[in-house]
């Protein structure tokens, strides 16, 4: 059994917006950006260069406001993707402080304000970074996952702690299959305030079929767990393909809004990118 994180008391942990009262600044300041090493759970992963997977942190963005140059206020909606192979990731409370400057500030229009976000968060992740903007009225397409739903499996569950070996001997050598599975019952914890995170889990993989019910037993042990949801799915990723060790694999999580926010983590050795509409609680 794998125990919680051992990076959770790092000292850089305790300097972030997180858990500590915040004064909500309006005008521009990119400064409230705070990154986190992706290499803090990334080392206890035993991940190096290079990765066995690539991907994206996509953030949709639903409370960002500006003034034109005539001080109307503007807003709109957006998304950002941040590539897994940057050197950190963002802080979500410091990402919803930093969009929360804009409210009182003036830009030019609302290209300008998507390339400030883009060249802000490339400065704080240090790696690739793509942002677009949308006026609010833009149709968005909401649907469900594709695939096998784990949640109808009639299993008893007893204990709720994190547990990898979950996984140890889940799988049918003698099937060889290709199939989508997903779970809406993926929760863990926010590796600093201990607050809940809500989401939904996509594997879909290629190789030795996975026992199901192992998996869906797998996903729960989460619900205790202390970790960031982009820490996650890495985790999940790497569990997978040490345990059950799939020809081809891709874990995506779809996490419920905070803040105006919500993350989506893609992680996969053979695909590009899932289908990036939302689902029903986001």
């Amino acid at each position: 059994m794998t125990e919680s994180a051992d990076y959770q008391n790092a000292p850089l942990l305790a300097q972030l917006a997180l858990g500590h009262k915040s004064r909500y600044i309006e005008h521009y300041q990119p400064e409230l950006l705070q990154a986190v090493p992706r290499s803090l759970n990334r080392n206890q992963l035993n991940l190096s260069a290079p990765l066995p997977f690539h991907g994206y942190d996509r953030w949709n963005m639903y409370e960002l406001s500006w003034l034109n140059p005539k001080g109307k206020p503007q807003v709109a909606i957006g998304e950002a993707f941040i590539n897994a192979l940057s050197v950190n990731l963002v802080e979500s409370k410091s990402f919803k402080l930093y969009l929360n400057s804009f409210n009182q500030t003036s830009f030019t229009d609302i290209e300008q304000v998507q390339q400030t976000i883009e060249n802000d968060l490339k400065q704080c992740v240090q790696g690739p970074v793509s942002v677009s903007l949308y006026p609010i009225d833009t149709p968005v397409k909401i649907a469900g996952i594709a695939g096998e739903n784990l949640d109808t499996l009639d299993i008893e569950v007893t204990d709720y702690q994190f547990d990898d070996s979950l996984l140890a001997g889940a799988t049918e050598p003698t099937q060889q299959i290709s199939e989508t599975l997903y779970s809406n019952l993926l929760k863990s914890n926010c590796l600093v305030t201990s607050q809940p995170d809500w989401g939904s889990i996509c594997i879909r993989y290629q190789g030795a079929k996975i026992n199901r019910e192992a998996l869906l037993r797998y996903i729960i042990s989460f619900r205790r767990h202390n970790e960031f949801h982009e820490q996650c799915v890495e985790r999940i990723f790497m569990d997978i393909q040490r345990y059950c060790k799939p020809d081809k694999l891709t874990v995506e999580a779809r996490y419920t809004r905070r803040g105006g926010l919500d993350i989506n983590p893609f992680r996969s050795n053979f695909e590009a990118q899932a289908d990036h509409h939302r689902l029903i609680r986001q």
